[in-house]
């Protein structure tokens, strides 16, 4: 009885860590600062470790050219690489961090939900098609 309440105990002890390291490992990301950019530099955006955009620039020359369907088009492709980077980022901290803990499969459970897992996502029909170019868009 007396070894399941120090079981206890030292599980509460370890997620009051984890709480504190996760404030410290969001203030990290916060500060830490990425840029994306789409049709070569026409439109940048930088977000800071957290993906949270915090500037978006987009070249007077399209502005001038009221090229609206291109500042459509690059505009999200800009922002979707900042938070690809922001993902790999933040996987790259998270696995740092669970490693310094003592925890067994913790970070083999990281490692599975990061970019670049081996979580396994099975293909819909439309997303086979997709690939192989079978959609019309």
């Amino acid at each position: 009885m007396f070894s399941s309440l120090g079981n206890i105990f030292s599980a509460v002890r370890k997620a009051q860590e984890m709480g504190g390291k996760m404030q410290e490992f969001n203030d990290q990301l916060r500060s830490q600062r990425i840029t994306g950019t789409a049709g070569g530099g026409l439109v940048t955006v930088e977000a800071n470790g957290l993906g949270e955009m915090l500037t978006l620039k987009i070249d007077p020359m399209l502005m001038e050219r009221h090229d609206r369907e291109m500042i459509e088009d690059l505009v999200p492709a800009a922002v979707n690489q900042a938070k690809e980077k922001a993902q790999q980022l933040h996987a790259t901290a998270m696995k740092e961090m669970v490693s310094d803990m003592n925890m067994p499969g913790l970070e083999d459970a990281i490692n599975r939900f990061s970019p670049g897992g081996t979580v396994d996502v099975p293909e819909t029909d439309d997303q086979t098609a997709h690939e192989e170019g079978e959609l019309e868009e």
